[in-house]
């Protein structure tokens, strides 16, 4: 079985749970505790969570060691970290996992999936994926709007008959907390575009 690494986000989450469904072994990271128990009431349960709330944890260590030192078969990032810490931007989030750490706990023939748009590999980093015999690849949330019109369409129908049938089946199950009045709707908002809520709000009318 495929072991994988996925963060906390609304993709992380169905995406955590489809690869539970298909057997893999799942290792989740969690930025506080509030995602760490969020993670943790998911069912089916079984992903490893991490927590890296504080910094204190070296991630690549203890994925390394959660796969016997083979590394993990695939990655999806919400992000990286590009430079050292005293380098970083204070704008940019020390939580996230550094380029190297992801590259370190990547196993043989291990593909990386990226939501880094400005993800840049410098020779050694190269070097290392290649004597890995990895893969990069990028997640664009907003590919729809870059391909052909018709081919986008037909392939969102066939990605929402897919998610509409696993609902049913009971494989995918939303987490969802309280419903949010519709007078809190605008804040609610702001705080989804603003990205500072771990999933998405359902708004009560």
């Amino acid at each position: 079985s495929m072991t994988l690494l996925f963060p906390p986000q609304p993709l992380g989450t169905i995406t955590i749970q489809l690869a539970q469904h298909r057997g893999a072994k799942v290792i989740s990271t969690a930025h506080s505790l509030e995602d760490k128990q969020y993670l943790e009431r998911l069912r089916p349960a079984g992903a490893r969570v991490i927590d890296v709330s504080h910094g204190k944890i070296d991630l690549a260590e203890s994925c390394l060691e959660e796969t016997g030192g083979l590394g993990v078969d695939i990655v999806l990032d919400a992000g990286v970290r590009l430079y050292s810490a005293e380098d970083e931007p204070a704008s940019k989030s020390q939580l996230l996992p550094h380029k190297h750490d992801i590259i370190t706990l990547l196993g043989v023939g291990g593909r990386w999936i990226t939501t880094e748009r400005d993800l840049q590999l410098d020779p050694p980093d190269s070097h290392s994926l290649f004597l890995k015999g990895a893969t990069v690849s990028f997640l664009n949330d907003e590919i729809w709007n870059l391909s052909n019109v018709q081919q986008g369409k037909y392939l969102d129908i066939l990605w929402w008959s897919y998610v509409m049938e696993k609902l049913s089946s009971n494989i995918f199950r939303p987490q969802l907390d309280e419903p949010i009045p519709l007078y809190e709707a605008k804040v609610s908002m702001e705080t989804v575009q603003k990205n500072q809520a771990r999933k998405r709000q359902v708004i009560q009318f």
